[in-house]
């Protein structure tokens, strides 16, 4: 086994905690930043630097083939800060677009790289109306909704994507973020997560939970996250200094 992993979006907020919590595993991890700036960060988490933008397919493609790694983890994502209102019309755009062409990138390179495994990011909270709480085989919102449905669109592309890569392909659709570096020190509306929680799911996913779409999200009335917690142990307290 290579133990190694291309894990892009390695200096977001999730991907901090996961960086540090794979390497402490034993795994080579190899980090995207679009940034020069960021490469020092990724070094003091114990990252290999990958320069490279998912919208270069090329370079993309050719940093995989080179790297060659077990696994490929999407925790990529085109959202401000604190989810500051007066830029989030525009970032629900770039961010659909990223779940859609950012994605069949990283996953077309992880595909022709030889991985045997992609685990990438996706959303809990872009459920249909219906029956609650909601479950993974539940319906998003229809692409006719007026304000998240080209986000929904996005979601549905990126998870198609991903289980069928023709590898093990795996979704965490996590709750809204809360904690550390996402801009909100406590849970901000239902079926919410802690960063470090959504960083731990992926983590445990590396080598647990099979394939498939999975609620990654603290227990309320509105969502139900009992298929990750049975099927890898997922724990929705975890936290780093557990």
């Amino acid at each position: 086994m290579s133990k190694t992993i291309f894990l892009a979006g390695a200096t977001g907020a999730i991907g901090q905690v996961l960086s540090r919590l794979l390497v402490a595993n034993g795994w080579k991890v190899y980090g995207t930043t679009r940034s020069e700036k960021k490469v020092s960060l990724l070094k003091e988490m114990g990252v290999e630097p990958v320069v490279v933008d998912v919208y270069d397919a090329k370079l993309l493609n050719d940093k995989l083939a080179e790297i060659k790694p077990e696994v490929v983890i999407h925790q990529l994502t085109d959202l401000p800060f604190a989810l500051n209102a007066d830029e989030m019309t525009a970032a629900l755009v770039s961010n659909a677009r990223l779940r859609t062409e950012g994605t069949k990138n990283l996953v077309d390179a992880a595909v022709n790289a030889g991985c045997k495994r992609i685990i990438a990011q996706s959303i809990s909270f872009i459920y249909d109306e219906g029956q609650t709480p909601h479950v993974e085989e539940d319906a998003l919102l229809p692409l006719t909704h007026e304000v998240y449905g080209e986000t929904a669109e996005g979601v549905r592309n990126l998870e198609r994507q991903v289980v069928e890569s023709g590898v093990d392909g795996l979704v965490l659709r996590y709750g809204l973020l809360y904690g550390p570096k996402t801009g909100f020190d406590s849970p901000i509306a239902p079926a919410s997560v802690h960063v470090e929680a959504a960083a731990k799911a992926a983590e445990i996913a590396v080598t647990k939970g099979g394939t498939g779409i999975y609620n990654v999200a603290e227990a309320d009335a509105s969502l139900s996250s009992e298929k990750a917690i049975n099927t890898f142990g997922w724990d929705a307290n975890w936290r780093v200094n557990n």
